[in-house]
């Protein structure tokens, strides 16, 4: 099948023709009922936007900066887990050099299967890594891996914190889909943890062929509930003080999986130098609001000075504008990177990224906006139909 690719949604279609249903079923689902998952993409739909005409847009640059960092566009690559199931020869290296081609960030997850070092030393320097950290129960553990990725020249630690447990995904129950194929691990773990004093299938796949088709046998516990048991059950917003003074005096840490006002205020209040507004894709708790919808009372919370990110839901150039309209820094993307890399590896995810940016070059231009900063919230509103709520702490309406 040929399918001209034009699109975010385009990769979708293609990686669900190609992948075997449980693979990409385990990309593309969410929790319970889906209600987060699908709402994350239509909430967007709510907003409209309000171009300004007779404006000069000769010139159009999409280019940002956070913390002094130049991005080529606000969009980047989120940190996601088990790049490897979708290219098993490169994994998350693939996605990696496909940020530094097109100048944003590349998110690792601690979850990857290439690892911190890995990464840095195929991306060469010519990539702004960061990487995403947990509050594990071994405190230990959580300062060497989030120290490993200072000392191999990371940018800046995503704090995840939405992940005290993981969310049931109905479709991977169905499915059996419960294991990691050999020979993938997680391997950010592969150095850290005694293997006298956790079970080893906390962190590495059990034994499977290689082969997709064959990896979901449904014997072994889940994974991802494997994995869920080494996290700290009981955090508080003194772990992100911790980390901070621990590892991230000279980095930048972004707290991710903010989802409320109270929390983003709690998050600048404990030393965090920013904010992810994230419900993990519809991954997490189901019935979580889009995150479009919560962005402006966070935005209004924190004050325009501190740098508030978005993921879940991107899909457009349009999503891009209208998420900085309502006070986003820079968006990321998670699922769309999981189809390009599934159906062309690193040239479908440059291609991707590169679509995003004309995409949203393209909005500013019809909007009337030369430059990032020339974004803002009256370019935005809201459908009298729309669904969902922006909260008490929602600045001036139109």
């Amino acid at each position: 099948m040929h399918v001209k690719i034009c699109n975010a949604g385009d990769y979708q279609r293609v990686a669900r023709s190609i992948l075997p249903t449980p693979l990409y079923e385990y990309l593309a689902s969410g929790t319970d009922d889906e209600q987060t998952l699908s709402e994350n993409e239509s909430a967007f739909k709510a907003w409209y936007l309000r171009p300004r005409v007779m404006r000069p847009v000769g010139s159009i640059s999409t280019v940002t900066t956070l913390f002094g960092q130049r991005l080529s566009m606000p969009v980047f690559v989120s940190p996601a887990g088990v790049h490897a199931l979708c290219d098993e020869v490169h994994g998350e290296c693939a996605a990696a050099r496909a940020c530094g081609k097109v100048g944003t960030i590349f998110g690792l997850s601690q979850h990857a299967t290439r690892s911190i070092e890995q990464v840095a030393e195929a991306t060469q320097g010519n990539t702004n890594l960061w990487y995403q950290s947990y509050i594990l129960k071994d405190r230990e553990m959580t300062l060497r891996l989030a120290r490993r990725a200072a000392k191999a020249g990371y940018r800046g630690i995503f704090l995840t914190v939405d992940s005290v447990r993981f969310g049931f995904r109905e479709a991977d129950a169905r499915n059996n889909f419960s294991s990691l194929p050999e020979p993938h691990r997680l391997v950010n773990y592969d150095d850290e943890v005694s293997q006298a004093q956790h079970p080893k299938k906390a962190w590495v796949a059990p034994e499977a062929s290689v082969d997709k088709s064959k990896i979901y046998s449904g014997q072994e516990e889940a994974w991802d509930q494997n994995t869920e048991q080494l996290f700290e059950q009981n955090p508080s917003w003194e772990d992100v003080r911790w980390l901070k003074r621990e590892v991230c005096r000279d980095l930048p840490l972004i707290v991710k999986g903010i989802m409320t006002a109270e929390d983003a205020i709690e998050a600048k209040k404990a030393g965090a130098d920013g904010v992810m507004v994230s419900n993990h894709g519809g991954r997490g708790l189901d019935s979580a609001l889009p995150t479009i919808d919560v962005l402006p009372e966070i935005v209004a919370a924190v004050g325009d000075q501190f740098p508030v990110l978005l993921d879940s839901g991107i899909r457009r150039g349009t999503d891009v504008l209208k998420a900085l309209a309502l006070g986003a820094t820079a968006v990321g993307i998670g699922k769309p990177l999981f189809f390009a890399l599934s159906v062309g590896g690193e040239d479908a995810v440059l291609n991707l990224l590169q679509m995003f940016q004309r995409e949203t070059e393209a909005a500013m231009a019809i909007c009337g906006c030369k430059s990032v900063s020339d974004v803002t919230r009256q370019l935005v509103t809201r459908h009298p139909s729309g669904s969902g709520r922006v909260g008490k702490y929602e600045r001036s309406k139109l």
